[in-house]
């Protein structure tokens, strides 16, 4: 598994370089105006408005020859979540797995949670110092989006800790792409094309139908668990529904959030949500105490919080690069990939009913890919706004 972490981090690596390059580039060519023109001062080069449009997503303008196309740009996006995040939810399982030498278990799901934020945050923060941040984002926004998001992922772990076994947390949370239409239809004003629908009941079926058919769990699940992952589903469409409404307003007033401004500042938001419950609830204490008496967890956990901090640097810059949907589309899927990692690592069977749903969630996967590749991944960020009234009167 340190061969996955060693992939995740080169791929951060050129991930980060092509960010630093459009930078680099976008600063150049400002340098040679600057020689054209004495009057240009250095200070205004390095102002916030033009490293927000050196290192921004596609929506602003940039130098030309330097911007990727946006299937490649999907590709880094995808690959650098499938590699962290399938690693990811393994230890995520084993976590809530262990049995200490007493017989007890982890149970502290805000605590990891704060672990968790804190790691982004600091990727973030790094980010941050090195490409600038954007002042006058909407704060209120990102402490709700941050609310929500944190509340999902520790909803989630509370179904694991509260009983329900790992295929049915899997086969529910699939259908997160419902609840995150729903809110960025809502909340976001999004709008979706009939293939986008489809395409998404594809890839929910397919995942469902192979979850099922993966592995028949005879453990009795907990009321309160399934309440948490109906609860963690309901978090997912009101952070993605957030997510869409932050975009619409930093576009109102004339400002880019870039990736390391959408992770540093929803993760400090995350981290200071989970670190109130968590304190509240004991599981400060409670959490701290465990790791230290169990060391193999804490190794657990550090891992657990790395992998986060990079697939999350690949979440945001998929978000920026693209919409909600379209990251979900890639986190959702990647459930169908690591039912084929266990599978052809611990030799699990795969019942015919289980490969007829992989085959159905893989249709589903590609008509979405290829509707990205032909330029169609952008239509819930109303991107038709953005054309001149004369264009569309030539049209």
């Amino acid at each position: 598994m340190n061969l996955v972490l060693a992939l995740i981090f080169l791929i951060s690596i050129f991930q980060f370089s092509q960010a630093k390059n459009n930078f680099n580039s976008f600063k150049s060519g400002l340098q040679s105006k600057n020689k054209q023109d004495p009057k240009i001062k250095f200070k205004e080069i390095m102002s916030p408005k033009t490293v927000a449009a050196a290192t921004s997503s596609p929506t602003t303008a940039a130098p030309k020859g330097v911007e990727l196309p946006a299937f490649v740009k999907l590709l880094i996006g995808a690959g650098g979540i499938y590699a962290a995040f399938l690693y990811y939810g393994t230890l995520q399982e084993d976590v809530f797995h262990y049995t200490a030498a007493d017989g007890t278990k982890f149970k502290s799901a805000w605590f990891l949670q704060t672990l968790e934020a804190l790691a982004n945050v600091l990727v973030g923060g790094i980010g941050l110092s090195v490409f600038g941040a954007t002042s006058g984002l909407p704060q209120n926004t990102f402490a709700m989006a941050g609310a929500a998001q944190v509340c999902a992922k520790a909803f989630t772990s509370l179904a694991l800790a509260n009983g329900v076994a790992f295929p049915v947390v899997t086969l529910a949370k699939s259908g997160k792409m419902i609840p995150v239409m729903m809110g960025s239809l809502i909340f976001g004003k999004a709008n979706y094309t009939l293939r986008q629908y489809l395409s998404v009941l594809m890839i929910i079926a397919g995942t469902c139908i192979v979850s099922m058919g993966k592995k028949k769990d005879t453990s009795t699940s907990s009321m309160i668990g399934l309440a948490f992952i109906f609860s963690s589903l309901t978090a997912d469409g009101v952070a993605a529904g957030m997510q869409e409404q932050l975009k619409a307003k930093t576009k109102a007033a004339g400002k880019v959030a870039k990736p390391y401004d959408l992770m540093f500042w929803t993760n400090l938001y995350m981290a200071i949500t989970a670190f109130v419950l968590s304190l509240g609830l004991g599981e400060l204490t409670s959490g701290t105490k465990f790791c230290l008496e169990n060391p193999k967890v804490l190794t657990m956990i550090l891992k657990f919080a790395l992998c986060s901090a990079f697939g999350q640097s690949f979440i945001f810059y998929t978000i920026a690069n693209f919409n909600s949907l379209v990251c979900t589309t890639v986190t959702t899927t990647r459930k169908v990939f690591s039912v084929l990692l266990s599978i052809f690592l611990n030799g699990h069977s795969m019942s015919p009913v289980g490969w007829a749903g992989l085959s159905v969630a893989s249709l589903g996967i590609l008509s979405e890919l290829q509707d990205k590749s032909s330029g169609g991944g952008h239509h819930g960020d109303s991107k038709t706004s953005d054309k001149k009234p004369d264009d569309k009167k030539k049209k």
